[in-house]
């Protein structure tokens, strides 16, 4: 059955969706990184859930009824836009849910290689000024649904900009330690392209953005080149894909492969990265290691 004809009929047999008779509103989110900026932003005045779990790759999930039914008993969707939950419009239309890209008025790299060739790059929050802009978005989102609560989201998302802006100081002191002809960031997607811009990263990666179908031999081999040329001292994967071709990336390639990113999803509490400002910090001090010379990366 179609995503839409699924997801219809999930509804039809829950009804009218989950019950929100308790009187709080609910916001669900695409992915874990925006429900934990939603949550910074919204305090205790809104309940907020992420559709997707800890750890789950987001470019190709595929919704249940079940997922339809929380967005039917929600008050509003927050997205991610630019073509990174390409399911979504399929997604929400049965639930007749008010939504909101909270990527909406950041200028997006284009993906310059492969099939993705001219659109946009999914994952603009991985820009520190960008983050700005998305919890501004959701800061007007709430704003909207709660409008008692707009002296509150203000402070909130003034606070949160400041923190995330203190962490982004300190992510450009880490990644400063890395020799000019050492700044080439290798990854298996090329999910870091707003991070590297800012930082003055160059960039390289086996594949554009995650699909079903991944590396191809000619991806491989263009990053093997890529890697043995630059003399780069480690190379990364994301982790919500096999680090497998990297894998062969480094060991043919001459480097080494030198840690774990996260990107599109956060870990659970006990995890490296339970919130998005761990995910800033955890990145940029892992990229730093991997990339500082033998001797610096031994210290």
């Amino acid at each position: 059955m179609a995503l839409a004809g699924l997801l219809a009929a999930g509804l039809v047999v829950s009804g009218c969706g989950d019950p929100r008779d308790d009187g709080e509103l609910k916001v669900l989110t695409t992915f874990t990184v925006i429900a934990d900026m939603t949550r910074e932003v919204a305090g205790d005045r809104v309940q907020v859930e992420s559709l997707t779990r800890p750890g789950a790759e987001i470019h190709g999930y595929e919704p249940t009824p079940r997922d339809l039914r929380k967005a039917a008993g929600a008050d509003l969707v927050l997205e991610n836009g630019l073509n990174l939950e390409r399911w979504f419009e399929q997604f929400i239309g049965p639930a007749r849910t008010r939504s909101v890209t909270v990527s909406e008025g950041i200028e997006p790299i284009n993906i310059a290689s492969d099939e993705y060739a001219g659109k946009p790059n999914p994952h603009a929050w991985t820009s520190i000024d960008n983050a700005a802009i998305y919890v501004d978005n959701i800061r007007r989102a709430l704003t909207e649904l709660d409008p008692a609560g707009a002296t509150a989201y203000r402070r909130n998302a003034a606070r949160y900009v400041a923190r995330i802006r203190a962490v982004g100081d300190r992510v450009k002191t880490a990644l400063a330690r890395v020799p000019a002809d050492q700044r080439l960031l290798v990854t298996c997607e090329g999910a870091f392209s707003y991070m590297a811009r800012d930082l003055g990263l160059r960039e390289a990666y086996i594949w554009p953005v995650n699909a079903e179908r991944q590396s191809t031999p000619q991806q491989i081999a263009r990053t093997i080149r890529t890697v043995r040329r630059s003399k780069v001292p480690g190379v990364f994967c994301e982790s919500t894909q096999s680090p497998e071709g990297m894998e062969q990336v480094a060991r043919e390639g001459g480097s080494r492969l030198a840690g774990t990113l996260y990107v599109d999803s956060l870990t659970g509490p006990d995890g490296p990265v339970p919130t998005y400002l761990d995910l800033l910090r955890h990145d940029a001090e892992t990229i730093a290691a991997g990339l500082a010379p033998d001797r610096d990366a031994r210290r």
